[in-house]
């Protein structure tokens, strides 16, 4: 009898992120790059809850990396000062910036300053106490809202669409974050979709509620067309008045419902992801 074909090789499959879920420490640090202030926490992981208040800075301006980068720098030393913060031996640090991300490199400047294009943020912030990660600011506050927000418990795909001077996504299917959606960015209408969409778009054009509803409604409905999810979650400061326009997005098959964590959700994502980026980066070797 001839022998039997040799089997091919095993590929080695990295370990995922629900790996790393079993084991996380309990604290982290989540900080938030935006375009007027940085903002940043200690966020306790078993539930999503910030540890004492947020801390703030207004953002540089202009918003270089280096000059960006001491805000966060300053932001961190405060948070570390304080009574029950992380060890800097088990310390993860998250950082959110409003721009595409890969590997800790800014790889998009539609909303930032055009000097992070390229820009390793690895490199950029290597000095301070921790492991460091960053992420998108969408992707940060979709990823909070998932676990610990109006998606927790969950399954099936959940879409975070923030809405304020832009329109950012974030993209989360069984608490797994799939990073660097950018649907604010699609052409919707015939124009740039947060052109239109945005919480900003609004006022510059002193929409009403209820115009503003449906033009939502609209955009949710060309997404859903792009990419089926099960739930959306709106985001972003002006989620605080979605009574006012989420009445109107009606007919879609996901559910739409507004966001639980909002001002703190992007702080709360990037500690999260931070944490379970350090997990994964020690498995995998």
């Amino acid at each position: 009898m001839p022998n039997p074909a040799p089997k091919p090789p095993t590929a080695a499959v990295p370990p995922t992120a629900a790996a790393a879920l079993t084991d996380l420490p309990q604290l982290a640090v989540g900080i938030d790059v935006g375009g007027t202030g940085t903002k940043g926490g200690i966020v306790d992981l078993t539930d999503g809850t910030l540890v004492g208040k947020r801390f703030r800075i207004p953002t540089p301006q202009p918003a270089t990396p280096e000059a960006v980068a001491e805000v966060i720098g300053q932001i961190l030393d405060e948070l570390l000062s304080r009574n029950g913060a992380p060890a800097q031996t088990d310390l993860s640090v998250g950082v959110t910036f409003p721009a595409i991300v890969i590997d800790n490199v800014v790889l998009s400047a539609s909303n930032i300053d055009q000097s992070w294009l390229n820009c390793d943020t690895g490199l950029l912030l290597g000095h301070l106490p921790g492991r460091t990660f960053t992420l998108n600011d969408a992707d940060a506050a979709g990823l909070a809202e998932a676990r610990y927000g109006a998606g927790a418990g969950r399954t099936g795909t959940v879409m975070t669409v923030t809405l304020g001077t832009g329109v950012g996504s974030a993209l989360v299917h069984d608490g797994v974050l799939v990073p660097n959606s950018e649907l604010g960015h699609l052409e919707f209408e015939g124009v740039v979709a947060e052109t239109k969409v945005s919480a900003a778009a609004r006022q510059r054009a002193d929409q009403p509620w209820d115009e503003y509803g449906e033009v939502l409604r609209r955009y949710l409905t060309h997404v859903e067309r792009i990419q089926a999810v099960n739930q959306f979650i709106i985001g972003g400061g002006v989620s605080k008045r979605s009574d006012d326009f989420l009445p109107y997005v009606t007919g879609l098959r996901a559910e739409v419902v507004p966001a639980a964590l909002v001002n703190n959700a992007g702080i709360v994502g990037a500690a999260l992801f931070a944490t379970e980026q350090a997990a994964l980066t020690d498995l995998r070797g």
